[in-house]
């Protein structure tokens, strides 16, 4: 467990920061008329933010390799 934690610690670190970043967007910009299919709802905007998170800090670890 413990190696699987040092291994993907900043695609973790990614993806809780994304998620809170989404979380913080919903809050504060969001989508007051409900028609907005991401920032409508806490969970889509959270999950949203979850993935690019992800992905970015997936992205950023591979630049580092290099």
């Amino acid at each position: 467990m413990i190696a699987f934690l040092r291994k993907h610690l900043i695609l973790l670190i990614g993806i809780v920061l994304g998620g809170l970043g989404g979380y913080l967007y919903y809050h504060f910009i969001g989508c007051d008329s409900g028609t907005c299919a991401i920032t409508s709802k806490p969970l889509n905007s959270t999950i949203y933010g979850m993935v690019l998170g992800g992905l970015l800090s997936d992205f950023l670890k591979g630049l580092r390799k290099k």
